[in-house]
């Protein structure tokens, strides 16, 4: 407790007594931060397991970014919006997306709010306002503006982040929707996530401008690149971002980081990447560099990392086997939500596919006829 508060608690207001200290407040950021850096490595790793066992389907790993998509998020308030690129699901549930839910869609069992239409690792969250992302580059980009826009003119506090990877810099969606949020000055703010390969073509091979922060200033806005693996780094220039978005600016920040596996589940990067610059970016692991800097301010013991990691791989487990044991999503999806109610052509195609399901035994006793 700081001095100003032992003063006031000396003085019976137990108000200003519960106020922690600034440094205070730092630490307790700095271990939020940490943790939830922690739940990113540790539910990938974990996916990616799954994955190579034949448990789930696709996932696309984030393993080296952690810092950059923490940092980033954090900065963002309950009621702003999250436009997802690919990697951020871990940002989405520290904002509140149910570790439930983002494994269910991992599984695209009966629990998955997406109703088995998206290929897993394909997460939204209406409550957190994280909207559903696209396999397709760069779309995201537009609509996020958009959506930015529309909040400009209902006069409604929102911030929308709009993520992307150094792919998209070339994609039309990109170059467009810089554009309309400089002209229309829309409360949004750009995350590049520069990640060092979009697949397997380099960030060189994207742009011969020196940092993708420089497509910035012909669009009319402001740009900068920031280490992101430094996680408080990152926070702050997301910070920055986040009021000047308030004011009308739109800005980009770009987080250089390095993804240290594939690009998902289904690239071996080792047939275009070289060992020793792996090795390199390895060295500069985010989640090191941060335990490091906690340990040396006395903010963590030496063992807080392997308690915490315990802690939420048994978490993860624990749901794990919850959506395992789910039933597998109805095959009447396939035609719902369309229409208010399944038209009669629909419902013949629906059971004359139902039919030859139920002779193959692929159907449960959920899946039944339409009555016609």
């Amino acid at each position: 407790m700081s001095s100003t508060a032992r003063k006031a608690d000396a003085q019976g207001d137990s108000r200003s007594a519960q106020v922690p200290a600034r440094g205070e407040f730092q630490r307790e950021e700095s271990l939020a931060l940490f943790r939830h850096m922690l739940r990113v490595r540790v539910l990938d790793e974990r996916m990616l397991k799954l994955q190579r066992a034949g448990r789930v389907g696709f996932v696309g790993t984030a393993k080296g970014l952690e810092a950059a998509l923490i940092g980033s998020a954090y900065a963002l308030r309950p009621h702003d919006w999250l436009w997802s690129g690919l990697r951020e699901g871990g940002a989405a549930v520290m904002r509140g997306l149910p570790l439930s839910e983002y494994i269910a869609q991992m599984y695209c069992n009966s629990n998955d709010t997406a109703k088995g239409r998206q290929m897993c690792n394909h997460f939204q969250h209406k409550g957190s306002n994280y909207p559903s992302w696209s396999s397709v580059i760069g779309t995201q980009i537009p609509h996020g503006v958009g959506a930015a826009f529309a909040a400009k003119q209902r006069g409604v506090d929102e911030v929308h982040a709009i993520y992307f990877g150094d792919g998209a810099t070339s994609s039309n969606g990109f170059h467009s929707g810089m554009n309309l949020a400089a002209v229309w000055k829309v409360p949004c703010y750009f995350v590049c996530v520069d990640n060092g390969w979009a697949i397997s073509v380099c960030s060189a091979k994207q742009t011969a401008a020196k940092s993708f922060a420089d497509k910035a200033v012909a669009y009319g806005m402001p740009g900068r690149e920031v280490d992101g693996n430094d996680v408080l780094a990152t926070l702050a220039a997301a910070r920055e971002a986040h009021a000047l978005a308030l004011g009308g600016q739109p800005s980009l920040i770009v987080l250089k980081t390095y993804r240290m596996l594939g690009h998902s589940s289904s690239d071996d990067p080792t047939k275009y990447r070289d060992d020793a610059e792996v090795a390199a970016w390895a060295a500069k692991d985010p989640l090191d560099r941060f335990e490091a800097l906690l340990l040396s301010q006395g903010a963590i013991e030496k063992n807080e990392r392997a308690r915490v990691e315990g802690e939420l791989t048994a978490e993860i487990d624990t749901e794990i086997h919850v959506q395992e044991a789910a039933p597998k999503m109805a095959l009447k999806t396939l035609v719902e939500d369309v229409y208010a109610d399944v038209p009669l052509h629909l419902r013949r195609q629906y059971n004359r596919f139902i039919a030859v399901a139920e002779r193959l035994g692929h159907a449960t006793p959920g899946d039944g006829a339409f009555p016609l």
